[in-house]
């Protein structure tokens, strides 16, 4: 699959992908400042942004379509860059393709199973699927409208920042939502995956973990199954942060970044 990407900079290849229901638009501040000392790719998923809608969104395909962007732009290892589901993506990515990796960095989602029967995030991401299944963006004619009737769903402000620049017009001139809703909600529990599967399978190349302090994506009961897969991880957290630490501190995660990444790149 042919993803849309934005492209910055110059330097040694540095490839962010983002999170469930976000697009490379999120990052574009981030990138940019990033670019200053590497060239940054930052792709949108498939289902998300720009790029092309499919059925099939699980781990598999989503790592397809990273090998096919890196091979199109004859990336042969690159520092890749995560956030929640982009995480996720980066870790199988890891078990198929190690060697085309010169470090990780993995922004508040651990390599678990996320569990529909019993952990709450099932139940944020269930809440964020309905809103946007049960809201007609179609009969709205300008943006103002969809945000002021959209600030009302029972969603946190923080997903409704991100869905609300997933909006586009279409040849008819009406409104719809660039994230593939559908697919996304037909594939949630490939999603949520994790790579228990992977037990015997471990990976050593430097990793870091960066927990937000107030999110529970990744507990301190994780630690040891992210040790033992990712033999050369460290894990650190932002202090005050919750799941959209990058948003809350993007300096910081810029900081943290590039200490991670200076004594190699």
């Amino acid at each position: 699959m042919k993803l849309f990407y934005r492209k910055y900079g110059e330097g040694y290849p540095l490839i962010i992908l983002h999170g469930l229901y976000g697009c490379s638009d999120n990052w574009v501040s981030i990138g940019k400042e990033l670019a200053k000392t590497f060239q940054v790719f930052i792709p949108d998923i498939r289902n998300h942004g720009k790029s092309p809608h499919s059925n099939e969104h699980n781990y598999e395909v989503m790592t397809n379509d990273l090998i096919e962007f890196m091979n199109f732009h004859s990336i042969e290892k690159a520092v890749l860059l995560g956030h929640s589901m982009g995480g996720k993506i980066i870790m199988n990515f890891s078990v198929r393709y190690p060697e085309r990796i010169e470090k990780m960095i993995i922004l508040d989602i651990a390599p678990k199973t996320y569990s529909f029967d019993d952990d709450i995030k099932s139940d944020e991401h269930r809440k964020v699927i309905n809103a946007l299944l049960n809201f007609d963006i179609a009969k709205f004619n300008n943006r103002k409208d969809i945000a002021i009737e959209f600030s009302k769903a029972d969603i946190n402000d923080n997903y409704k920042k991100f869905l609300l620049k997933n909006i586009y017009r279409d040849n008819g001139n009406h409104f719809l939502w660039k994230i593939n809703i559908k697919a996304i909600n037909e594939n949630l529990q490939q999603i949520m995956n994790g790579l228990e599967q992977e037990r015997n399978f471990s990976n050593s190349s430097n990793c870091l973990f960066i927990k937000a302090e107030n999110s529970n994506y990744i507990l301190e009961n994780d630690y040891a199954l992210i040790k033992k897969i990712f033999t050369n991880s460290q894990i650190t957290t932002i202090k005050n942060a919750s799941h959209w630490l990058h948003i809350e501190y993007p300096k910081l995660i810029i900081q943290k970044i590039l200490d991670f990444t200076s004594n190699q790149i």
